[in-house]
């Protein structure tokens, strides 16, 4: 599909933690994992959003207000605005506290992209999608024409056992045929870093804008 021009970037990744969970797991300890929520759901949330938008850095984030931190300090509700010199925004929201939910949605002039369950699938083996192109309302507003298609990315295998696959596949052609490294995995991973980052300094700024530095 063509989006034509790319505007918009929505994120979500929330489930809702047991107390144990809450009290004790590393991710909400500070000195084992100080970032919290935005460390761990977060980082899928800019992921994906830096994903929609081929790894084009934003020029600035502001982070909302009113996060969700634990008695120790450590966020576990959280979210951000990210904006692009070309007018594009995202927004993400990660939590501990929510219902279970990995929604992306990714919005054009001319089309929309929604996935529902962007990090686990509902079923090991398949990943839905649907796709809205050039949506209009029918008439009288009754409803949309056309309508979204519904689409299905089916494997033969599971998603961790596919990463896997690659990861030995990479460095077997590393190993036995001169291969070098792909450097567009640790690119990747800086700059998800580095927007996360930015965001966790927004929040310790009182949710001032702060510049992405790529």
């Amino acid at each position: 599909m063509a989006f034509l021009l790319l505007l918009q970037i929505n994120s979500l990744f929330s489930f809702r933690a047991n107390e144990d969970f809450l009290q004790n797991d590393i991710r909400v300890k500070p000195d084992l994992d100080a970032l919290g929520v935005l460390g761990d759901a977060g980082w899928y949330c800019i992921r994906a959003i830096l994903w929609a938008v081929n790894y084009e850095l934003p020029k600035n984030v502001i982070a909302l207000p009113d996060p969700v931190k634990n008695q120790a300090g450590v966020l576990i509700a959280c979210g951000a605005t990210l904006y692009w010199a070309d007018g594009k925004t995202a927004t993400f929201h990660c939590s501990f506290l929510a219902n279970l939910t990995m929604d992306l949605t990714v919005v054009g002039t001319d089309g929309t992209l929604h996935v529902t369950d962007f990090i686990i699938p509902y079923e090991e083996k398949s990943g839905p999608f649907s796709v809205a192109s050039r949506s209009n309302f029918a008439e009288l507003h009754t409803g949309w024409v056309p309508q979204p298609s519904r689409h299905v990315v089916t494997t033969d295998l599971p998603q961790e056992a596919l990463m896997v696959q690659e990861f030995c596949r990479l460095v077997q052609g590393i190993r036995d045929a001169g291969a070098k490294p792909e450097g567009k995995w640790p690119a990747i991973t800086r700059k998800t870093q580095v927007v996360m980052d930015a965001v966790k300094a927004s929040i310790d700024k009182g949710f001032e804008s702060v510049d992405v530095v790529s």
